[in-house]
C-alpha cells in the first residue's frame, strides 16, 4: 500500500505518522494492532505499507488512516500487489479505469508476447562449457526454447543463445547472460594474472 500526500505536508509528518500507527490509542481506536510482520516506512513524501497477506494490510490501512485522520492531511491511498508472472506491482484498489486500465493490459499483452531473440557472448576455453550449461538451466528454469551456435576461435568461443519465448521472460535471460559474461570475464582476468 502506498499513501500519498499532498505537496504541502510538513516535513517530519511521515514519521510521526509511521510510529503513529503502532500506538496502543490508535489500536484501542482501531479495535486491532498492527501486525509485527507488517512493514511501515516512508520516502519523505509517500507512506508505504507492506503486509504478507490482504488482513494484515487492511489492519495497517485503518490505523494508517486513523492517524492521517488526526492530523487532518489530504492524502490518496493506493493498494497493489506482487505480480510475479509480471515481475511488477499491480494497482488494485482503487480498481484502474479508463485510460490507465489500457495502459496496464497493453502492458500485460507485450509482456507475454512470444519472440525469438539471439544474442551473443564471449566466453573463453575454460569456461566455455559452464556457461553454456548455465544459460541451458537459465533458459529451461524461464522455461524458454534455447539454442546455441557455436563460433570457435583460438582462444575464445563466441556462443550464440537463440531463445524464443515471452518477452518478459527473454528479457530475464539477457540479464542473466550480461551477468555471466561479467563474472567470466572477472574470472578470465583473475586467471590471466595470477602467477603460476
Amino acid at each position: 500500500m502506498r499513501a500519498e500526500l499532498d505537496a504541502n505536508a510538513e516535513p517530519g509528518l511521515l514519521e510521526r505518522v509511521v510510529h503513529g500507527v503502532r500506538s496502543p490509542d490508535v489500536a484501542g481506536e482501531v479495535g486491532e494492532v498492527v501486525p509485527h510482520d507488517v512493514a511501515v516506512t516512508h520516502d519523505g513524501r509517500v507512506l508505504f505499507a507492506y503486509a504478507a497477506n490482504r488482513a494484515a494490510l487492511d489492519a495497517a490501512r485503518r490505523a494508517i488512516e486513523t492517524v492521517i485522520g488526526r492530523e487532518d492531511l489530504n492524502v490518496t491511498i493506493y493498494v497493489s500487489r506482487w505480480d510475479g508472472r509480471l515481475d511488477e506491482w499491480v494497482q488494485v484498489d482503487p480498481p484502474l479505469t479508463g485510460p490507465q486500465k489500457r495502459a496496464e493490459e497493453t502492458a500485460d499483452r507485450s509482456a507475454e508476447r512470444v519472440e525469438t531473440r539471439t544474442m551473443v557472448v564471449s566466453a573463453g576455453k575454460m569456461v566455455r562449457a559452464e556457461v553454456e550449461q548455465t544459460m541451458r538451466d537459465w533458459a529451461g528454469k524461464l522455461e524458454l526454447r534455447c539454442e546455441l551456435i557455436e563460433h570457435r576461435h583460438l582462444l575464445t568461443t563466441q556462443v550464440a543463445f537463440t531463445v524464443t519465448g515471452p518477452h518478459r521472460r527473454i528479457e530475464e535471460f539477457a540479464e542473466g547472460l550480461r551477468a555471466v559474461e561479467l563474472a567470466t570475464m572477472r574470472t578470465e582476468r583473475e586467471v590471466m594474472i595470477s602467477p603460476l
